[in-house]
């Protein structure tokens, strides 16, 4: 039977735990130490049981290189969501080519889709998605410019926002 990788890192803003397939691809990631809250976000169809270990190779290697500047190191790790539904999928895929330090807006992020009255949807898929940093919902703000809403918290948000747009200015 499959079993994903439960690990957790610590970052600047807080634990970080991923958990990971046997294919290296990541299935859930969250700011909490806790696997149950992640794995709920897993589809039914992706769901497996979790082996805490305190490395998850390269996922692990890839965190740590995006929190030492290199940002586009969570980018070229895999990610395996289900979502039974083509906008989504797609949305999130336009996601990973959201640049680190160039947030773009909800009705931005809609555009990008291709579907520019989409702006609902495209605020649906970045709730529903359960990969955080992975694919980057944090860089997707409200129209006004303020931060709007995140899983994870807005102090983290801001915080991911923050060592982004540092790296990127300097």
């Amino acid at each position: 039977m499959t079993t994903l990788t439960g690990s957790t890192l610590h970052t600047p803003t807080g634990p970080l735990t991923v958990l990971v397939d046997p294919d290296g691809a990541v299935r859930a990631a969250g700011f909490t130490t806790e696997t149950e809250p992640l794995l709920a976000l897993v589809h039914p169809s992706l769901r497996a049981p979790v082996r805490a270990l305190p490395d998850a190779g390269a996922v692990t290697r890839a965190l740590a290189a995006y929190l030492d500047g290199d940002l586009d190191a969570p980018d070229r790790v895999p990610v395996r969501q289900h979502t039974g539904g083509e906008f989504r999928d797609q949305a999130w895929q336009v996601l990973r080519r959201v640049k680190p330090g160039e947030p773009v807006t909800y009705t931005g992020f809609a555009e990008l889709t291709g579907r520019p009255r989409a702006v609902r949807a495209a605020a649906a898929a970045c709730a529903r998605n359960a990969v955080a940093l992975f694919v980057p919902c944090h860089r997707v703000l409200r129209t006004d410019g303020a931060l709007g809403g995140y899983r994870w918290g807005l102090d983290v948000k801001k915080w991911l926002l923050g060592h982004e747009r540092r790296l990127t200015t300097s």
